[in-house]
């Protein structure tokens, strides 16, 4: 039977992960609180902000980054889009 976490970014019970998907403490918490639905939409939050700001996240400045816009997207509600970004049209 799948685990179940009450996400706090879709506010409602849903299947959590499997793993604590980061490392350390932030790891842990994300585990502990986020469904797999959410960590599916801050991949692609992520992906986004890596092509935008054109990281490279095996730099360390790049992984702060990247630590405090999780941290934000996840538990603070600031995590906004670059406002450069354009959504690809379809």
């Amino acid at each position: 039977m799948a685990r179940t976490v009450h996400c706090v970014l879709l506010g409602k019970d849903a299947e959590g992960l499997d793993y604590a998907p980061y490392p350390g403490p932030l790891g842990q918490r994300i585990y502990e609180n986020v469904s797999k639905e959410a960590w599916q939409r801050w991949l692609s939050h992520q992906t986004m902000l890596i092509n935008e700001y054109r990281l490279t996240p095996i730099e360390p400045e790049a992984r702060r980054f990247l630590e405090a816009e999780m941290e934000k997207f996840f538990f603070t509600g600031g995590a906004e889009r670059p406002k450069e970004y354009v959504p690809p049209t379809r």
